[in-house]
């Protein structure tokens, strides 16, 4: 046999290692967001944790490994040259894809895209057969399974959603937000509930398979699952009201632990496995040929792939290593841990999702609903409900910190919850994705805990949609990459191959910069931040405020320059650039009031006088990034229409005026840096100057307009840009001014 096809197994292999990589990333949100957005521990132990789950669950060998042989197509249909096709497609467009949603922090499905790679690939290697020798499409692929995929995609949303919305409600009627008192009446019942419920789901989804337990003793949990339920319920019941009688251990503490434990490895024995299952399937191709002296990979029939094959363990551990190493080092698996924590916590702040027409309509349409729905509650029922959901200042709480993003209560019921509901499906041997299912909870548990208030919802109504949309968009992509990808394989045999591996290492490096420039800017944004939970002083609010204004003053300068610059030039693609530049400073001065109530709200009674000025200076700050924003706006759009563009002589006046407000501009900066305002009568002086400049520059475009030498586009244009750099330069003192009394007081 060719030994270029032992060179493809190595290759699936090295694929498989960067699919373990950037599969964690993405799925580390389904066993991480409890226990991180609650703060159940440190960071670091929550780590231990979920890297200790990982490396159990590798030892676990899943359905899903039999997905890859034969789930998805019919093994026996197809010669071992075309199975290594359709296996180096699939790991090809895995790569790719899953690396794009970890770029972009979007959480999306491991299970879902390999399976959809399986078959665009295996339809693709199957329409040429057809094209070569006949036969229908039914005869290759195994309809029925792809239906049931699709169709338990659609129901674990809903069915997440739904239950994860009614028992985080009823848990907080019975708990409330203050759930210190009613914890010791409770507690324990609802710590052997979740406990439970999490064993049996180690026990249901975790040890099927696992290749430390035998079928026998597999049998015999699956016999005794009542049993051995009770037992545990009542054990876990008194072990916990002891714990509570006796210590200050919180209960829902070690909830959240042992139930982030057992995701994580049920994780790594059912999901991770995915990115290892078609390099498997490669190698026992291999091997099955390989025992067959003399056979023709383009005549030998892989009948060897329908056995039921059991895993290499230390294949597992090695698979294991990796995803634990990953879990550590990934700024990718924060960035879609992020995300998720972002939709589902309890308080208000800045959104990383906007407001859509569908979650504007669904929000007014809800409001309405619950007010007529509203009219026929007793009062004593709304009276209860209120006093149940009242929110309280977490520090009082045992253990609880108001740096997390929701309370421990609702952390338990997502974990227990999860557990449940991917339990009872896999028990009913039912396919689904615990992405979406621990995501659909957390978001399902968000919005009956009343984290979507009116402030907040068409927001997370958005962001919902967004990622769900990316899970359709994921099955969609998936199968259309792994299908090009296969025919382009047959078609160029190894230099097709070779040239779709080098595609997919460039576009790795490119996502990989493209997500280190957008965390590098994030990290420079939470620099300068406000915790919301800290109390500050005047000289802080001051130091923070110095920083962002520099710096936001600079951008002005700078892009202010740029697009006069590209108007004289007529630079389309250095005005597009600049434009989007100028989208984003709007956004960093947005940002910065938005965090206005923040600092504000924590400030010292005395300090009252500094929020004041506070306040005044980032007003000031937010009209000078309009100015700029509405010069760069016209001006694009008069080179993007293609209209005249301005003459040399309106070029060099505006030229001129550049050198000047940068001048000014400069020179605050320096005042602001030093604290040093004694050159402010000289600076108002400058300004006057430019004042007068503006003024002069106009009656001269007057007179142009007068004389004819001026079309409507290019006055209008020029006119626009001589107003906005005078209130430029008008709001630029004023922020000045503000800033000068803001420093006076905070030094107080």
């Amino acid at each position: 046999m060719d030994s270029m096809y032992l060179i493809l197994v190595v290759v699936l292999f090295i694929l498989a290692f960067s699919d373990l990589i950037v599969g964690v990333s993405n799925d580390a949100v389904n066993f991480l967001n409890s226990a991180i957005g609650s703060k159940a521990a440190p960071l670091y132990v929550i780590m231990i944790l979920a890297s200790l789950g990982i490396l159990v669950g590798a030892t676990f060998s899943s359905g899903m490994m039999e997905v890859a042989r034969k789930g998805i197509f019919f093994p026996e249909q197809f010669y071992f040259s075309e199975i290594m096709i359709i296996f180096l497609a699939v790991m090809i467009a895995d790569v790719i894809l899953l690396d794009t949603f970890n770029t972009f922090g979007m959480p999306t499905s491991t299970t879902v895209s390999i399976v959809f790679e399986l078959l665009g690939a295996a339809v693709a290697v199957s329409m040429i057969k057809i094209a070569a020798s006949g036969g229908g499409i039914a005869d290759y692929i195994n309809l029925a399974t792809a239906v049931k995929i699709i169709s338990g995609i659609l129901l674990s949303i809903v069915v997440a959603f739904t239950v994860g919305t009614v028992i985080q409600y009823i848990t907080r009627l019975i708990f409330s937000f203050n759930y210190t008192r009613p914890l010791k009446y409770y507690g324990a019942l609802w710590g052997a509930f979740a406990i439970t419920a999490i064993t049996y789901f180690i026990l249901i989804k975790g040890a099927k398979g696992s290749s430390l337990i035998s079928a026998e003793q597999m049998d015999w949990i699956k016999n005794n699952t009542m049993l051995i339920i009770g037992i545990s319920f009542v054990s876990w019941a008194v072990i916990l009201q002891i714990v509570l009688w006796t210590t200050k251990i919180n209960i829902l503490r070690l909830i959240v632990l042992v139930g982030t434990f057992a995701l994580a490895m049920a994780f790594a024995g059912n999901d991770l496995v995915n990115f290892i299952g078609v390099p498997l399937a490669g190698f026992s191709s291999f091997k099955a040929i390989a025992a067959e002296p003399g056979a023709s990979p383009d005549t030998f029939l892989m009948t060897a792939l329908n056995g039921k094959v059991q895993s290499e363990t230390y294949l597992l551990i090695i698979a294991g290593l990796v995803m634990a190493v990953t879990l550590w080092v990934s700024k990718k698996a924060r960035s879609v841990t992020e995300t998720e924590i972002n939709l589902s916590r309890q308080g208000a702040g800045d959104e990383r999702f906007g407001a859509s027409v569908f979650s504007k309509n669904l929000v007014r349409g809800s409001l309405s609903m619950f007010s007529t729905v509203d009219k026929f509650i007793p009062n004593f029922v709304k009276n209860f409900v209120d006093k149940r959901f009242a929110k309280v200042d977490r520090t009082t709480l045992p253990d609880e910190s108001s740096k997390s993003s929701f309370d421990l209560i609702r952390a338990s019921v997502n974990l227990t919850v999860a557990s449940i509901l991917i339990s009872f499906a896999t028990s009913l041997k039912l396919p689904l994705s615990t992405t979406y299912v621990t995501f659909m909870v957390a978001m399902g548990t968000s919005f009956g805990d009343g984290a979507w208030g009116r402030e907040s919802a068409v927001y997370r109504i958005s962001g919902v949609m967004s990622v769900i949309g990316g899970w359709f968009l994921t099955a969609f992509a998936a199968f259309t990459a792994a299908f090009t990808f296969a025919y382009l394989i047959h078609l160029g045999g190894t230099f097709a191959i070779a040239a779709l591996i080098i595609v997919a290492i460039i576009f790795v490096i490119r996502t990989h910069a493209i997500h280190k420039k957008r965390s590098t800017a994030k990290e420079e944004d939470e620099q300068d931040d406000f915790e919301a939970d800290k109390v500050i002083d005047s000289s802080e609010v001051l130091e923070k405020s110095l920083k962002n204004i520099r710096r936001t003053i600079e951008k002005i300068s700078m892009t202010y320059h740029d697009v006069i610059v590209g108007l004289s030039f007529e630079d389309r693609k250095a005005l597009k650039k600049t434009n989007k530049e100028v989208q984003e400073l709007n956004k960093k001065a947005k940002k910065l009031k938005s965090k206005i109530p923040v600092a504000i709200s924590n400030l010292p009674e005395d300090s009252l006088e500094t929020g004041h000025y506070y306040v005044q200076v980032l007003d000031y700050l937010r009209e000078m990034a309009h100015c700029v924003s509405f010069i760069s706006e016209n001006v694009y759009e008069h080179v993007d229409n293609n209209h005249n563009g301005i003459s040399k002589v309106q070029s060099d006046e505006l030229k001129k005026l550049v050198v000047g407000v940068q001048e000014l501009l400069q020179e605050v900066m320096t005042m602001i840096k030093k604290q040093d305002y004694s050159g402010f009568d000289t600076l108002i002086d400058h300004q006057q100057e430019l004042l007068k400049q503006v003024g002069q520059l106009n009656r001269t475009q007057l007179k142009r307009i007068k004389k004819g030498e001026s079309n409507t586009k290019n006055s209008l244009l020029y006119i626009g840009i001589l107003s906005e750099t005078k209130n430029l330069l008008l709001h630029t003192v004023n922020l000045l001014k503000a800033e000068r009394d803001f420093s006076i007081n905070a030094s107080l």
